[in-house]
């Protein structure tokens, strides 16, 4: 008999995260699925060289050592199936390290068919281009990988699997499949899927959604015992999202809005190999204690074509921080990193080498990274991150040596040495394009059977709406305004997807829309944050949130696999946001004002 409801836990949101959030939810999450998000763009680079060496490697062994060793008995015992995208580049090597410490204690099922070596002539052929740049394929990749769906994770339940791993998928598909295992959720039940892929994107990163990264931060306690998300789907699709008794966090509408609208573009039209969901008109409610209820995601088909993500190397990079105090520390500092580059460059030349490729110089602690928008003046303590990059390693070798040069011969209170040279790692850059789901053959791998696994081919996805001009909002009329900072009207939070970022920013009441409306545009975001973008900004409504998403393109410096920046992925973008003057009336605050206090 079906379950009237399945609970899904989260237990890890990147390669490299704490082993606790697994613990937890075996042993307090009263769970029926336990899933693990491990996989991003610089982590598939990484698999693939590790596979390079070692035709056996290329999946990520915490998932064998850190939770299924010392959980696998507790997980039996308690029935709990666990799914995964550990895999990587080879799930099939996974599947066999599983069954050689498992024993036959738990049947391990791996997702197979997301590389795409095999099929690159074909790509080439049909001249496959870069989805934001129209780029050529680069000639020597170092991965390529397409991002599958949930369909072939439910076909490993139904076969009986108790594990599932795969490759490359999309994040929200760990959850998404053992809901359409569950309930039997059909391929063309878009409403569905597309409720089941917005429940596995809230609680794809883990304590995001359980007050992790808050806008309100002061408001989270028990940071040191976080409790992991918790989904409580039912078979209409329905779902609240929780977390285990006892444990610290906050979940509330604010919290879970949070999570919804990160690494989202358009809401009305967030693409997933199995649906095209329609997030907009999502409404959130708390259920009751750290219990919020999501409702209102609609589904449509999905498209004929299956994104793609390949990474490949473009030269070398090095970056090295150090500390500078004192009077003028920000001056010193710059003056410092002007010397080291230009002693470098005196030095190539000598060498035989070429010039940097790119160079970045942020002064932390200045507030370099807000631009114009900085307010510090005069800080006593900062530090200078320089980051480089050159086609040869052998030239960055030579810049790492030189940086200690900075020990003895810069301004005084020059310090942090103490980690050494810098190491000089490859630039991996992130190339997105799409592949038609013809040229894949899915397949899921259960003992020693394979089974052919059967996708929708979907159709050809109209091209989107044109972005419309968005009303003026209120007038302030007579009344004399005030200037407040947007985080006494809204919450915010910041994402990443390739070069570009996004910013959700969310009314903390509705009535705060009219004045955003006309003050909070994109031209207005697009100013605030020239100091960094290359590319336009893009608004799209989100009236279901009583919000805004803000998609800013060429904002990250060059991509965040390949950025030189401290913040490659914009997280800190919603804060910066967050400090926009944004007039309102004065009697908002006043005594009995509907603003905000902090």
């Amino acid at each position: 008999m079906a379950r009237e409801v399945v609970r899904v836990g989260c237990g890890g949101a990147f390669w490299g995260d704490s082993a606790e959030g697994p613990r937890q939810l075996v042993r307090h999450g009263d769970i029926d699925y336990l899933v693990l998000d491990y996989l991003a763009e610089i982590t598939m680079s990484i698999l693939a060289r590790m596979k390079a060496r070692d035709p056996q490697a290329g999946y990520a062994s915490d998932f064998v050592t850190q939770v299924m060793q010392p959980l696998a008995g507790e997980i039996k015992a308690r029935g709990i199936k666990v799914v995964t995208n550990a895999g990587g580049i080879n799930p099939r090597a996974l599947k066999a390290a599983l069954e050689a410490v498992l024993g036959d204690g738990l049947r391990v099922a791996a997702v197979c068919g997301d590389d795409l070596d095999a099929a690159l002539p074909t790509l080439r052929k049909h001249d496959v281009r870069e989805l934001s740049s129209g780029a050529a394929l680069p000639q020597r990749l170092t991965s390529i990988n397409a991002y599958l769906g949930a369909t072939p994770i439910a076909a490993a339940l139904a076969a009986g699997a108790d594990v599932v791993v795969t490759g490359r998928c999309v994040d929200s598909a760990l959850v998404l499949g053992p809901l359409m295992h569950e309930f039997g959720w059909a391929a063309d039940d878009y409403d569905r899927l597309a409720a089941g892929s917005l429940a596995g994107h809230i609680i794809e990163c883990g304590t995001q959604c359980t007050g992790g990264l808050f806008t309100d931060w002061q408001d989270v306690p028990g940071w040191d015992d976080m409790g992991y998300p918790v989904a409580e789907c039912r078979a209409d699709g329905s779902f609240d999202i929780t977390k285990p008794a006892g444990t610290g966090g906050l979940v509330n509408a604010a919290t879970v809005g949070e999570q919804v609208v990160y690494e989202i573009g358009d809401p009305a039209r967030y693409l997933l190999p199995d649906v095209t969901c329609d997030f907009s008109r999502v409404r959130l409610r708390e259920s009751g204690p750290d219990r919020v209820r999501v409702t209102g995601a609609k589904g449509l088909a999905p498209g004929d074509h299956y994104k793609a993500c390949a990474t490949w190397a473009d030269g070398y990079r090095a970056t090295t921080t150090l500390m500078v105090g004192g009077i003028d520390a920000a001056a010193k500092a710059a003056r410092g990193a002007d010397a080291l580059l230009a002693r470098t460059r005196r030095l190539f030349a000598e060498h035989g080498h070429d010039d940097f490729s790119e160079t970045s110089v942020e002064i932390l602690g200045n507030e370099a990274t807000y631009g114009p928008h900085a307010r510090i003046a005069g800080a006593r303590e900062v530090v200078l991150k320089l980051g480089v990059r050159h086609p040869e390693r052998a030239a960055l070798e030579l810049f790492a040596r030189e940086i200690m040069f900075c020990a003895t011969a810069h301004a005084p209170g020059t310090t942090g040495f103490a980690g050494g040279r810098p190491g000089v790692q490859p630039v991996v850059r992130l190339f997105s394009c799409l592949v038609p789901k013809s040229l894949l053959n899915v397949t899921v791998e259960l003992g020693a059977d394979t089974y052919a696994v059967e996708i929708a081919p979907g159709a050809p996805l109209p091209p989107p709406p044109a972005v419309t001009a968005t009303p003026a909002g209120t007038v302030l009329g007579s009344e004399d305004p005030i200037e407040v900072p947007l985080l006494r009207l809204a919450h915010g939070r910041s994402g990443d997807k390739g070069d570009s970022a996004n910013i959700g920013i969310l009314a903390r009441r509705p009535e705060y829309l009219d004045v955003l409306a006309g003050q909070l545009t994109a031209a207005a975001v697009q100013d605030w944050f020239a100091h960094v973008l290359t590319g336009p900004v893009t608004r799209y409504e989100w009236p279901g949130l009583d919000g805004y998403n803000f998609v800013l393109d060429g904002a990250l410096g060059g991509g965040g696999v390949a950025s030189l920046r401290h913040d490659p992925q914009g997280k800190a973008f919603a804060q910066m946001l967050l400090d926009m003057p944004i007039r309102v009336p004065s009697s908002w605050d006043q005594p009995g004002g509907i603003l905000r206090r902090f």
